[in-house]
Order: C-alpha cells, then structure tokens, then sequence
C-alpha cells in the first residue's frame, strides 16, 4: 500500500473537517445571532452546501475511484442526472425511516427533511462521488472484506459513523432537561455531524494502522 495514498486520504478528511467547523464560525462574522444552536435550520443548510461542495471537489480533483475509459458526455450527462436522482430518493428515504423511528410528522417538516439531507450530504453523497450510480458498488462495498481500495475502507467507516451518530444523537431528545440543544432535530444532527467528522479522522489511522494486513485485491 502506497503511503503517498494515505497522506492523500489523510489531506482530504482533514479538509472535509475542517470545513465543517469552518460551517459553525465563519457565518458568525457576517449574520448577527448565528449559532448552530439558535439558528440551526440555517446551520443546516449551510453544512450540507459545503460538505456537498467540497466533496464533489475533492473527488473530481483526486479521482480515487472513477474509471480511467472515457465516458461520452452524453454517458456523463446521464450519470449526473442519476446521481441527482439517488439524492434526492436518499432524502426522501431517510425522512420517511427518521419518521418511522419517531420524529414528528406534521408538526417539523422542514428540521426533519434538513436533517434528512444531512445525513445524505454525510453518507449518500459520498457514495455518489466515490461510486457513482452502481448500487451493486454500493452493496460489495458494504459487505464484508469489500473494499477494493483506501478509499472504500474510509467511505465505509465515515459512513457508518455518521448513522450511528445520528442514533446516539437522540438518546437526550426525551430527556426532560429542557436544554436548547434537545429541540428537533438539534442534538441529532449534531450526532450525525461529530460521527462524520470521527469517521474522518478514525478511518485514516485505522487504515495506517492496518495497512499490512489491507492487501485490496482485485475481485
């Protein structure tokens, strides 16, 4: 395994968290009462724009995963209109199971829709930008032992930290504190955000961790 591969992985996690810290402190300069606490719909909206923009960067510049053979732009413009379409299901799909496991219905539409896309932003996107379209990619990768490559191994393991995250993140919801930060969706997104900036920093050391025993042979 080649150490020039993790310092890029490394690099690259490190500027995806950063950028969300940069999300919660420099909105602050320029929008008087801004926290991600008092205005967290606004938070919301501002971290999946610049963790969906500088990951969409990120791949396009690094090209961890992408195929060498050229693609017609017309096979590229499809790509990216499915892409756009797997989002938004992922959207909707998380919404509708975030309701399932008790989130109100009627009464927080929009927080529940905004963390929906969050939570996409931190798990449906990158698969998008890593994988592409190909849902079977998506299901080797998830499986045991299938990652082919650094890259899977973090998507993986960035992936899984943000859901669990997320689940954590509701533990305080019923909680009868009274705090700020258990208004819906506050402390789940919060979750979400603090497993996917975990997953960002554990994957690399793992991965440098066990880089002997990671061999990613061609299946």
């Amino acid at each position: 395994m080649k150490e020039a591969e993790i310092r890029k992985l490394i690099a690259a996690n490190l500027l995806c968290v950063f950028s969300v810290i940069l999300t919660a402190v420099i909105p602050a300069f320029f929008w008087d009462g801004f926290t991600v606490v008092g205005t967290h719909l606004t938070w919301l909206r501002i971290c999946s724009v610049s963790v969906s923009a500088l990951s969409i960067v990120l791949h396009l510049v690094l090209k961890p995963n992408l195929s060498r053979k050229k693609s017609s732009f017309a096979h590229k413009i499809s790509r990216f209109l499915k892409c756009c379409i797997y989002f938004f299901m992922s959207c909707v799909l998380f919404h509708v199971i975030i309701v399932l496991y008790g989130a109100p219905l009627i009464e927080s539409v929009t927080e529940t829709f905004l963390f929906a896309v969050l939570l996409s932003t931190f798990t449906t996107l990158q698969c998008l930008c890593m994988l592409g379209p190909n849902l079977q990619a998506w299901i080797r990768v998830f499986t045991k032992n299938g990652a082919m490559s650094i890259w899977e191994s973090s998507l993986q393991i960035t992936t899984m930290c943000s859901i669990l995250g997320a689940w954590f993140g509701a533990f305080p919801i019923p909680l009868d504190w009274d705090r700020p930060w258990q208004v819906w969706p506050v402390s789940c997104s919060l979750g979400a955000t603090f497993g996917y900036m975990a997953g960002l920093i554990i994957a690399p050391l793992w991965i440098h961790w066990n880089r002997k025993q990671l061999t990613y042979k061609s299946r």
